[in-house]
């Protein structure tokens, strides 16, 4: 009988081995307790996972709840939206445009849209479809968008006011993620095909995906049935966030998906742009899209080997331990995700989630990704979590500090009155400073209104030294410290921050 068993074990252990492969332990043993447990620690009401491996589905599941406070589970078909994941569908888009030979990627913008302006002639004249969507336009990472975030503007006011932005850096020099850059795609879409950005996405990609469920833009989530709710986390709560309309950026980030319909998406990028035996996307264009254009930066790892970042057609290609990754993070109002791809491995990996204040969406994607590779389990989401505690913990002193100061009720070196006003910053348009009467605290404050945000409010309370706390009505786009330049008793301007999730650039308003 020994012998038998030996026999047994060198007939079986290849079979074994093969299927440890395909489905690690920590897949088959672990994968739902480190799901439940990260959506405890960081709060997150809702989440989804999809797993594919050689062209098949390994997971496609949802977990939790869609809105805090309920019981509507979340399942595999249940949407949420992607953000910037909505980028590589974009950069799709144009790649087949091209393979129909209507446009080259090295074409000018100017030659699809001749009005479009940017306040540097020559750029104006040289910038070509790479560039808007691989981030070297000059401009910091974010610049410009708390001018366009959920904000009244159109798609065309956007892009007018993209174009007067002065850029921080030279043209082609330097990373800068820009999200401006897939409006001015959409506009070069929409001239070039014919059809809306939203439109054409439909034709090309979710129909022949069946990706029916699938929305395009913002609006048409929020009507969509088996919807998760956004939520944030305000003073260590969760806190559950309106829909937001961002449809004026649409090609950038607007897109909501399920697991089970991502999953067409991921086969297809996987299997040479094939679904089903049949081919959807020419695998040209997938090449196209995974060329590198801009580094991004040298990278590392907490514990692997990896050494570069760079950045195709709304991808990210890195290495890491000799294969390559193919990823991009999405992050809106309410919701992070992860899409992630390792070709050379035929695995395809998805995490959504419905708070945006959590890095689990990226801790469980290296998990998995771990698991695969046959490395040791290293437990990413206590690392990330712990990180969260000291950088939290550094934020909430800071906001106590402010916080004291404020109910101190300073009164400022010159009257309350001096402070109100119109503003104006030369690019964004106008901002406008009243008195109101905190009745509940028994002090005037100022209130904060914004042309072209018409849902938000900020509440300023001085703090001394010429400055003044911000609390947002929206809680998306935090509280900020806005310093005030006085001269001579009179308010010249002031500096309007906002969060870093939106935008790290201080816009200054000048008193008119």
């Amino acid at each position: 009988m020994k012998h038998i068993k030996i026999i047994l074990i060198i007939i079986l252990f290849p079979f074994i081995n093969c299927f440890s492969q395909t489905n690690p332990l920590f897949i088959t043993d672990s994968l739902d307790s480190y799901v439940n447990r990260g959506l405890q620690q960081w709060q997150i009401p809702g989440a989804a996972v999809l797993i594919v491996k050689d062209g098949k589905i390994v997971v496609a599941k949802g977990y939790g709840v869609k809105e805090v406070g309920t019981n509507d589970k979340v399942d595999e078909n249940t949407l949420f939206m992607i953000g910037s994941n909505t980028k590589a569908f974009t950069g799709t888009l144009l790649a087949l445009l091209e393979q129909e030979q209507k446009i080259k990627l090295e074409d000018k913008v100017v030659k699809y849209l001749p009005d479009f302006k940017m306040n540097d002639e020559w750029i104006n004249n040289n910038l070509n479809l790479i560039d808007i969507i691989t981030h070297r336009m000059g401009l910091e990472t974010f610049q410009g968008d708390f001018m366009y975030w959920s904000s009244d503007l159109s798609e065309e006011q956007v892009i007018e006011k993209f174009g007067m932005i002065k850029r921080k850096f030279d043209f082609r020099t330097k990373y800068g993620y820009t999200n401006a850059g897939y409006s001015i795609a959409s506009k070069v879409i929409h001239k070039v095909s014919g059809k809306e950005w939203k439109d054409f996405l439909k034709e090309k990609i979710l129909v022949p995906l069946n990706m029916n469920m699938t929305t395009a833009l913002s609006v048409d989530f929020a009507k969509a049935e088996n919807i998760t709710k956004p939520h944030t986390i305000v003073e260590d709560k969760i806190y559950l966030l309106l829909f937001e309309n961002i449809d004026n950026m649409a090609a950038c980030g607007s897109m909501g998906s399920s697991v089970n319909e991502i999953s067409n998406w991921i086969i297809a990028q996987l299997d040479s742009g094939r679904l089903n035996g049949q081919e959807v996307i020419p695998f040209k264009v997938i090449q196209r899209t995974r060329e590198p254009h801009t580094i991004v930066r040298r990278t590392r790892h907490l514990f692997n080997n990896t050494n570069f970042r760079l950045y195709g057609l709304g991808w990210v290609l890195e290495d890491y331990e000799g294969r390559e990754i193919v990823s991009h993070t999405g992050g809106v109002n309410g919701f992070v995700t992860s899409v992630t791809l390792m070709p050379k491995e035929n695995l395809g990996i998805a995490v959504f989630t419905n708070n945006d204040k959590n890095s689990f969406y990226q801790s469980l994607k290296w998990e998995i990704i771990d698991s695969y590779l046959g490395l040791p389990f290293r437990n990413y989401d206590s690392i990330f979590f712990s990180n969260y505690l000291k950088q939290k913990e550094s934020y909430d002193k800071w906001l106590n500090e402010v916080k004291d100061s404020a109910a101190m009720n300073i009164k400022p070196e010159i009257s309350l009155k001096e402070f109100e006003g119109k503003y104006k910053h030369e690019v964004y348009g106008a901002a406008e400073l009243k008195i109101v009467n905190n009745n509940l605290e028994l002090k005037l404050e100022l209130e904060l209104s914004l042309e072209h945000h018409s849902k938000i409010k900020g509440k300023l309370e001085y703090i001394g030294n010429n400055r003044f706390l911000c609390t947002y009505s929206d809680p998306t786009y935090g509280i900020r410290i806005f310093p005030f330049d006085i001269e001579n008793g009179k308010v010249k301007s002031f500096d309007l921050y906002v969060d870093e999730f939106i935008d790290y650039e201080a816009y200054r308003f000048v008193k008119e």
